[in-house]
């Protein structure tokens, strides 16, 4: 707790911010002067007393290995400016030898404790495996007959053509998603939205919607025979179609995890945003690809920012090609990252994620430390090049992504090589992160 490498950056504090006002309003309590009794513990927990308002200081206590806050303001957002205050103050002037929390962040912090410990209390109850059979054959029904369903949809949209799609709307399509969300398959009903959205994207729409129909229905057909495929892919169509796993299905993995990504983006009709988390196991070599959503008007819960390392349990849920996983019990705090994952050329990119396609047809994208590489701007669109100069991928902004990120990382370049994160796929390679050269500090790309 009292050296500088274990703690945090200010940069990874205020990645934690919920909206920019939070990230400002936190900043200016960055400071010792309205603190009081402030401390930190061995176990990776810090607190102190905020000067406001009102005649009593608002309690705030962090732990760092979720992490999470708790504080006795009146704020919805999470963190609130004190705990990132705190945080600020703890990432520059530490908070002292460690010590035993005061009473109020105690038992704050032991019923998160707590907490930890009751699902496995809970895991042992008896599960009636008669009834949930019935009703996963039930569910197959519905889900079969909204496939059928589906497949003349796109039947009847080949036979008339594409051509007048723009003239037609969205609503045909909302309907057809809508008579999917029926039939309990709402991974259907997501890429039936996502297909109807596609004439109103501009230049080259057709060959787009053709591809996402052909899609759609190779996992309409795959549902159908759902029975005779492997069970990794079986596994993976049910995940596609929208029905999960069993609570407790998958392989666990123990591991520190190193943040590389973290970024959200916002359904189209804005009701949900999902924040996106990207993981790399420093002992096992996995990547991990976390999930969390937040519901309007309130941004996800969990943050964790970039270049952070945590050691903690992660459940990989069958299917998605082994990358969707469920972050479990933690072990310590999370602290920053001495050194820069290594990369690859961008011909294993590519390899990587043409092997991961074979578990998941329907993989928009596979996590890749691409490095070194060097970022080249061109009239036809940026690229990647291996240093050597042997290949190169083309950059894509996906996920409505500005080009802004893209000129950043040439500022970091400097027309020399550099490491990067992101995702490969059939689109090209979008890049999330760069590393400076010669230091080990991430650069979340905006």
């Amino acid at each position: 707790m009292t050296e500088q490498g274990d703690r945090w950056t200010a940069e990874q504090v205020l990645a934690l911010a919920p909206d920019v006002a939070s990230r400002k309003a936190g900043g200016r309590l960055g400071g010792a002067g309205p603190w009081s009794q402030t401390g930190g513990s061995a176990s990776g927990a810090v607190w102190g007393l905020c000067k406001g308002s009102g005649s009593k200081p608002y309690r705030t206590v962090v732990d760092l290995t979720g992490p999470a806050y708790k504080c006795s303001c009146p704020s919805r957002k999470f963190p609130c400016k004190h705990a990132l205050g705190l945080l600020l103050l703890w990432a520059a002037e530490g908070l002292g030898e460690p010590g035993e929390a005061p009473d109020w962040a105690g038992e704050w912090l032991a019923e998160r404790a707590a907490k930890a410990v009751r699902p496995a209390a809970g895991a042992a109850k008896p599960v009636d495996e008669e009834a949930a059979r019935r009703r996963a054959e039930r569910r197959a029904a519905r889900v079969g007959a909204g496939v059928t369903e589906l497949e003349q949809r796109l039947s009847d949209l080949l036979r008339g053509g594409l051509a007048g799609q723009e003239q037609a709307g969205y609503a045909a399509w909302e309907e057809t998603a809508a008579r999917m969300v029926d039939a309990q398959a709402p991974g259907l009903a997501a890429r039936v939205r996502e297909l109807g959205t596609i004439p109103s994207c501009g230049t080259g729409w057709p060959a787009r919607m053709l591809e996402e129909a052909a899609l759609l229905h190779l996992l309409d057909r795959a549902w159908l025979g759902v029975s005779g495929l492997p069970e990794p892919l079986a596994a993976t169509v049910r995940n596609r179609v929208g029905i999960p796993g069993a609570s407790g299905e998958g392989e666990v993995v123990r591991d520190r995890w190193l943040v590389l990504a973290q970024y959200d983006s916002v359904s189209a009709d804005g009701r949900l945003t999902t924040r996106r988390i990207w993981l790399h196991g420093l002992g096992s070599g996995r990547p991990a690809l976390v999930l969390d959503f937040g519901p309007p008007g309130r941004p996800p819960g969990l943050a964790l920012p970039v270049g952070l390392v945590l050691e903690a349990e992660a459940r990989f849920r069958p299917g998605s090609a082994g990358l969707r996983a469920d972050l479990g019990e933690r072990f310590a705090a999370a602290m920053p990252c001495a050194r820069v994952p290594a990369g690859v050329s961008t011909e294993a990119a590519l390899e990587a994620y043409g092997a991961a396609l074979r578990e998941d047809p329907w993989l928009e994208s596979w996590p890749v430390v691409l490095g070194p590489v060097i970022p080249i701007p061109g009239e036809l669109g940026w690229q990647l090049a291996d240093a050597e100069g042997t290949s190169a991928l083309p950059v894509a902004l996906t996920g409505g992504r500005s080009r802004s990120g893209l000129w950043q990382l040439a500022a970091l370049s400097g027309g020399g090589p550099v490491t990067v994160f992101g995702e490969c796929g059939h689109r090209g390679f979008t890049p999330l992160t760069a590393w400076q050269p010669h230091t080990a500090d991430p650069v979340p790309l905006l």
